[in-house]
């Protein structure tokens, strides 16, 4: 019976040791960490080890490179670039994460599962559309090695309207997960090794103006065809057409024009808020996301139904779109100008 005892006690203990106490091991991912609150950021979570006392900010975005765990997030491994050592851990509670499967790029903006099955690289089964607009000069004082930030021409379309990012269908049931439908099926590390795209006369040079990396040769139109593209089940020039016209469309609305005004300025997040509203209907209040870096506006997500047809628009599109997440931006930011600080 002692016997019995003693080998269950162990069996007890050797379970116990496995379950609770082996580390959790950190995953590699890839996407945004946006800081809500002021936290630590630790060399050593485990240690709390933080010798130089850093901290995120609330606002500010933060690119992930580590998690524990993807499937119930307690802590990202992020780069704090004005950190020493940059690689530090923040806990999850301290802002919001959007996990992707690549960098520099986003998808849905909705939570959704992370299934990763066939259906979610399948063309043609999006139930929403996500149209993500550049405020280029801020974008450029976060990625200043980029080609098209060495544009420093006041008069350059990029200095005085949105570009755009891109048009990205989305799957609810897939979350961030849905893309690549085509025959590329994994990200690239690099935009310009993704196989070239081509399109005719006219609408390489429509995108080139929207999308001022197509000329300056940043590949990200490579990217977001193989990526998105591929899932919107249409040709290769009526896909970036529409996008581009998109694009347009919110800056003819009104938007570039007070923008412009405001180039330099600090503006209230509910004036421009009100503005969209007032050119593109009521609906627009709640499917458009603000994304701000160090205080600056950089880009806006606005949500878009499934009904998506050229000549569109765009404020049709918005009633029945799904309602978009939180903003990152304060009561105010800045309207940067083109060039660096």
């Amino acid at each position: 019976m002692t016997l019995r005892k003693n080998f269950t006690l162990q069996l007890f203990l050797i379970i116990f040791t496995l379950v609770f106490l082996s580390p959790v091991r950190a995953e590699r991912a890839s996407g945004e960490f946006t800081a809500q609150q002021t936290c630590p950021a630790f060399v050593s979570k485990n240690k709390s080890t933080n010798p130089d006392n850093a901290r995120v900010l609330p606002g500010y975005k933060y690119d992930i490179i580590e998690v524990i765990s993807i499937s119930n997030p307690g802590w990202y491994r992020i780069i704090l670039p004005t950190a020493s050592p940059k690689e530090r851990w923040v806990n999850a509670n301290c802002g919001e994460a959007r996990l992707n499967s690549g960098n520099d790029d986003g998808g849905s903006t909705g939570n959704g599962s992370s299934n990763s099955g066939a259906s979610c690289s399948t063309a043609g089964q999006a139930d929403s559309y996500v149209l993500a607009l550049s405020w280029q000069p801020a974008f450029c004082e976060t990625k200043p090695d980029k080609p098209e930030c060495k544009i420093t021409d006041p008069k350059a379309y990029q200095a005085r309207h949105f570009t755009l990012h891109g048009l990205w269908p989305n799957k609810k049931s897939c979350g961030t997960r849905y893309g690549f439908c085509g025959e590329i099926k994994t990200q690239k590390n690099n935009f310009c090794d993704y196989p070239a795209i081509t399109l005719d006369a006219d609408s390489h040079v429509s995108l080139a103006e929207i999308m001022p990396s197509v000329d300056a040769g940043s590949c990200l139109e490579r990217h977001e065809w193989h990526k998105h593209g591929t899932c919107a089940n249409w040709s290769m020039e009526h896909y970036f057409d529409l996008a581009s016209d998109l694009a347009r469309q919110f800056n003819d609305a009104g938007m570039a024009y007070f923008m412009n005004r405001k180039i330099g300025q600090q503006v209230r997040t509910e004036d421009f808020i009100n503005r969209v509203t007032a050119v593109l209907g009521s609906a627009a209040k709640d499917r458009i996301k603000l994304a701000c870096n160090r205080g600056m506006l950089v880009e806006i997500q606005l949500n878009l139904s499934a009904n998506l047809a050229y000549g569109t628009d765009l404020e049709k599109l918005l009633p029945d779109a799904p309602l978009q997440g939180q903003s990152t931006c304060g009561e105010t930011f800045l309207v940067d100008a083109i060039g660096q600080f």
